[in-house]
């Protein structure tokens, strides 16, 4: 499997696989944070195109966080994988517990990104969800259904690495997948990083405020190209 050095790096190579929507006016990029912006920006850089973040969370299993029982996201969507939560033996107020608290961090993030900014119109555009990687997809899944809610064009899911079973779950669900590795043999994202460190809300807000900045100036600069024409 490939070793990425850190989530920039994979984040490019990522940007030049997408290499076909670039410069597109129709394309945006939404990242997942935390993990997913960073790598969500290279690729919004190479393509010349636009990010936003969707908020997404996922509802860890009691005692065993990392193994998700679903997932929440803006918007309000919400999946579960209910043969987890029976084989488990989860009750129902466990999972509404679950939930709840999964639900105040979400109104958390949303207003540390957002502010009083509001969700871009993904109605007719081509929408490119990236993360830095997926275990079992829930917490994609979930965003794939909030973007769903307002009809775009095209979605596709792009990730550095997922496992193979993942990879082709989600290919019902979008127009397409695209993940650099996907080893049958999965045990998790971190080990396809070098350097794999936690991203804070303050990393997340530089990184939306540098492509805003980075958009906004490629945008003059062609509105300046075409005045001179």
């Amino acid at each position: 499997m490939r070793i990425f050095r850190d989530r920039t790096e994979a984040g490019k190579a990522l940007g030049q696989r997408l290499s076909a929507y670039a410069r597109q006016q129709d394309v945006i990029v939404l990242g997942l944070p935390r993990g997913g912006v960073p790598v969500a920006l290279e690729v919004a850089r190479l393509l010349e195109v636009k990010l936003d973040v969707l908020v997404v969370r996922k509802l860890g299993t009691p005692g065993h966080p990392e193994l998700a029982i679903g997932a929440i996201a803006s918007g309000g969507s919400r999946v579960f994988n209910n043969d987890l939560i029976a084989a488990l033996r989860i009750s129902q107020s466990e999972v509404l517990h679950i939930e709840a608290l999964e639900c105040a961090e979400l109104e958390r993030r949303l207003a540390a990104y957002r502010g009083e900014g509001m969700f871009p119109a993904l109605a007719d555009q081509v929408v490119i969800l990236v993360d830095d990687g997926l275990a079992t997809g829930a917490s994609m899944r979930a965003a794939i259904a909030t973007v769903k809610t307002q009809r775009p064009k095209k979605v596709i899911v792009a990730v550095p690495v997922a496992p193979a079973d993942t990879v082709n779950a989600l290919r019902v669900w979008v127009d397409e997948v695209i993940c650099l590795e996907s080893p049958k043999e999965f045990y998790a994202v971190a080990l396809a990083y070098e350097h794999f460190g936690q991203v804070s809300d303050e990393e997340v807000q530089r990184a939306l405020m540098q492509a805003r900045a980075e958009f906004e100036g490629l945008h003059q600069r062609n509105e300046s190209v075409m005045a001179r024409a």
